[in-house]
């Protein structure tokens, strides 16, 4: 038993030390590394990256990033970045304006821009698939309404005829000649 207790230990100590190595590191990416937004490295994998950054973002930081979006040279590594943070769920959506942007990536010949298209093509893509449900929820959204409307219509002339029928004076039943009722 003596011999498996220093394997189980050097194990144990292994394990440790990896949960903790793991623990620091990830305490170094969730602090003051996770806000870094990525932008030196202005590639695919960059942009992948920094739209990681964006669901760290607080709303307030979030708004300023749209100022600094706004204020830079547009390169196509911005334009990605800019529908990136347009298509991001914590931020007001524009996936339009998105779309048009990652259009112009996908139009461009340039060796930058060529080097976004497989990103800019999944990702417009996805708006497009997006904008197309969002059309489709917002027609049954509508479809919804009116249903719920006709119901109601047909609701209030049930009630009205139920009115009515309240009202009529019951008739009075007629016995025939041989003695049934009709």
């Amino acid at each position: 038993m003596s011999s498996k207790f220093p394997t189980l230990s050097r194990r144990l100590a292994v394990f440790i030390f990896g949960l903790f190595f793991g623990l620091t590191v990830a305490g170094c990416v969730s602090g003051p590394l996770a806000r870094k937004l990525h932008l030196e490295d202005a590639s695919p994998e960059g942009a992948l990256l920094y739209n990681q950054s964006l669901t760290r973002m607080t709303p307030a930081e979030l708004g300023r990033e749209r100022s600094v979006l706004a204020a830079v040279p547009q390169t196509p590594f911005t334009q990605v970045r800019m529908a990136l943070f347009l298509g991001h769920p914590r931020v007001q959506q524009d996936l339009g304006k998105g779309l048009a942007l990652l259009e112009g990536v996908l139009k461009s010949t340039e060796p930058e821009a060529v080097s976004f298209h497989p990103l800019a093509r999944q990702l417009a893509d996805n708006y497009q698939e997006r904008l197309k449900l969002e059309s489709q929820l917002e027609k049954q959204g509508l479809q919804l309404k009116d249903s719920q409307r006709k119901t109601t219509e047909l609701q209030e002339k049930l009630d009205s005829l139920a009115n009515i029928e309240k009202t009529l004076i019951p008739r009075p039943r007629v016995v025939s000649p041989n003695g049934g009722k009709r």
